[in-house]
């Protein structure tokens, strides 16, 4: 059985999924996020986030990592200096923990997982839901998409191979 993590990075919200299971076999799920508050200093946040990933790399000891691959919006950009911030410390906790870490943009997973690189966030958390034979709306969003992420890498993961902690494409 293998365990991939998905990781949907935000500065308010890190959103994280993890699955077990075999190609489209999902034996296991779980999700949630972790939440750092405005009203302190962007360092101090980059460390909670840091801190409790770290934490929950050792608990759950995932076989692959999948992180959304951050983007900047000309009318924003700021917003993408910071989530290349947040990005930064997620993809260093897992090299820490030696962990084989791709990054996908989101119109790729929106593609893979709705058969739409345009989709909205709410037709990629029911497309999620849907795999998953939930009924009730996945909560927060952040989740919903870590999840997807990692639903993702456990379709890749039968189609590549591990090699001293990186990846390489099987024969």
């Amino acid at each position: 059985m293998i365990k991939v993590i998905g990781i949907d990075p935000g500065l308010a919200s890190t959103g994280i999924g993890i699955v077990s299971g075999k190609g489209l076999t999902i034996l296991n799920y779980s999700y949630g996020s972790i939440h750092t508050s405005s009203r302190i200093a962007l360092p101090l946040r980059l460390s909670q986030i840091y801190s409790q990933l770290l934490h929950t790399l050792s608990i759950e000891k995932p076989d692959m990592m999948i992180v959304e691959d951050v983007f900047s919006l000309e009318k924003f950009p700021r917003s993408g200096i910071v989530l290349g911030k947040v990005s930064g410390v997620i993809l260093l906790a897992g090299a820490l923990h030696n962990i084989p870490i791709q990054e996908i943009p989101v119109r790729e997973a929106k593609q893979v997982l709705t058969g739409n690189g345009n989709a909205s966030k709410s037709q990629l958390e029911k497309s999620v839901r849907s795999r998953l034979s939930l009924t009730a709306p996945i909560k927060p969003d952040h989740a919903s998409d870590a999840l997807g992420l990692a639903m993702i890498g456990l379709l890749r993961y039968q189609d590549v191979g591990i090699v001293n902690g990186g990846l390489r494409n099987s024969p």
